[in-house]
């Protein structure tokens, strides 16, 4: 069978095939669907191998006229989708074809997008399809001592409608450490939750204490994967191991159901720490990055 590979703009892509690839994909994200890219991303074009067999989304931004690939915030990976018989023998040639049209990139491949060019990062997941005794099983020892210290606390778990709060308190908790987390990118990410939240697939969770939120969380849901795109403790919930209790539960509410529960990362050692206690498996994915530009071009990295 002969491959071919087109390059596409984003007005030129058909949007139900692009979707239909993602949905089949053996590793179907949801940062790769067309409503996503259209709400996340600055810009996007593809590349395409034949009627949509399998896709590569190109997400670029443009600077003194130069187009660029980067990844957009709240999109942890993107690359390659479709079925891996179709694309597994053509990564480098896709790959290949990126660097042909954008001189610069930084981007994040995902995990079934194996190249060796690419620098491995953390991301840990859970399989929910046991029941919650079972899957508290493998919690590790300290996790469980410190959901036992939590449980007496008088903590409350529920459900929220208000995901808008839980943005505004994840930029003022944690903003200063994204710096490239620019208002835009919450703006967009604002969107996506409430295209979601039409569609009855955005998950708002709290754990309070009398009047007080201590620690939230937004799950986005596709199909069988729940995304923590979002999760946000308070000082005072720091104490007193209110997020520990609410990935927990949220663990409870979910469990013995076909879903993935995705923690979206992480390399940093205290978080990788803090999720690898829930029994995570690992599911690493790439990052990728070339230079093209004239030696004298600094502006990227200046």
């Amino acid at each position: 069978m002969t491959f071919s590979i087109q390059y596409l703009e984003r007005n030129n892509t058909d949007t139900a095939k692009w979707d239909d690839c993602i949905r089949s994909a053996d590793n179907e994200l949801i940062y790769g669907y067309s409503w996503y890219l259209d709400r996340m991303a600055e810009n996007w074009s593809a590349l395409v191998i034949n009627n949509y067999d399998a896709v590569m989304p190109l997400t670029w931004k443009r600077k003194y006229g130069i187009r660029y690939l980067y990844q957009p915030p709240f999109c942890q990976q993107l690359g390659i989708f479709g079925k891996r018989a179709v694309y597994g023998k053509m990564i480098p040639d896709l790959l290949s074809a990126a660097r042909k049209r954008f001189p610069f990139a930084e981007i994040f491949l995902n995990h079934d997008n194996n190249h060796p060019d690419t620098i491995l990062k953390n991301n840990f997941i859970l399989a929910l399809n046991k029941s919650y005794d079972r899957l508290h099983e493998n919690f590790k020892h300290d996790l469980k001592y410190n959901i036992s210290r939590a449980a007496k606390e008088a903590l409350h778990y529920t459900s929220s409608a208000d995901y808008t709060a839980v943005i505004s308190r994840y930029r003022k908790e944690y903003g200063q450490r994204f710096p490239h987390v620019k208002n835009d990118d919450y703006k967009k990410l604002h969107h996506v939750c409430r295209y979601l939240d039409s569609e009855e697939n955005l998950i708002v969770r709290e754990v309070r204490k009398e009047e007080a939120s201590l620690a939230a969380s937004l799950l986005l849901k596709m199909n069988k994967r729940l995304y923590l795109i979002v999760s946000v403790t308070t000082a005072k919930g720091r104490q007193l191991r209110a997020n520990h209790f609410l990935i927990s539960e949220i663990i409870k509410e979910f469990s013995n159901q076909d879903l993935i529960l995705d923690f979206e990362g992480s390399d940093l050692p205290g978080v990788a720490h803090f999720y690898k206690d829930f029994g995570c498996a690992n599911q690493p994915y790439s990052f990728f990055r070339y230079n093209r530009l004239p030696f004298f071009i600094k502006w990227l990295k200046g």
